[in-house]
């Protein structure tokens, strides 16, 4: 019995220390395959392709440090105004935008009479605005409007920009505007 015992304890023994590998330093670790897997011998940054509408941790597409007027000036709108545009940028303010601001821009959303009025998209301020900072401002927030980075993908904020635009020409419209629809 104490031969049956004693081969018992160094089979276990042996099959113990089959899993374990030698290190450098002179110790064993238990299970190398599990301590270097191949998993993350394989896994580099950038391999797979980002998930569509997501933007990576520590990337923005307004840097944090850059003031609303710097972002007026860097950056333009990237999308052509277009019938499609300015669906999509209609779809995500009736979506978003339109609780606070209301259904024309006026600021009269179905929650002015719970919070503050927000400012009037059509004011002849916001008419200023070079549209990089409209950007900024769904991107960042202002006053009491949080950010809504991460609730609206940055070419729909472009969008949103385009149709914010067009609200604001079919209210107070432009001679240019009115020399288009003329010819």
């Amino acid at each position: 019995m104490k031969k049956l015992a004693t081969a018992s304890m160094a089979l276990l023994l042996g099959l113990a220390f089959s899993g374990c590998g030698k290190h450098s330093d002179n110790y064993f670790i238990y299970m190398p395959d599990m301590y270097w897997t191949k998993g993350l011998k394989y896994q580099q940054p950038g391999m797979k392709p980002p998930v569509p509408g997501t933007v990576a941790r520590g990337q923005h597409a307004i840097p944090a440090t850059m003031t609303m007027e710097e972002a007026g000036k860097t950056y333009q709108n990237p999308l052509r105004r277009t019938e499609a545009v300015l669906e999509r940028g209609r779809h995500v303010y009736m979506n978003t935008c339109v609780v606070c601001h209301g259904p024309t821009g006026e600021g009269d959303g179905y929650i002015v009479p719970k919070f503050p009025r927000p400012p009037s998209l059509l004011s002849d301020k916001i008419r200023g605005y070079p549209d990089g900072n409209i950007y900024y401002i769904i991107s960042h927030g202002q006053n009491l409007m949080s950010s809504y980075a991460s609730q609206i993908r940055p070419e729909d904020r472009w969008a949103v920009v385009h149709y914010i635009r067009a609200m604001e020409r079919s209210k107070k419209p432009t001679a240019e505007d009115l020399k288009t629809v003329s010819n």
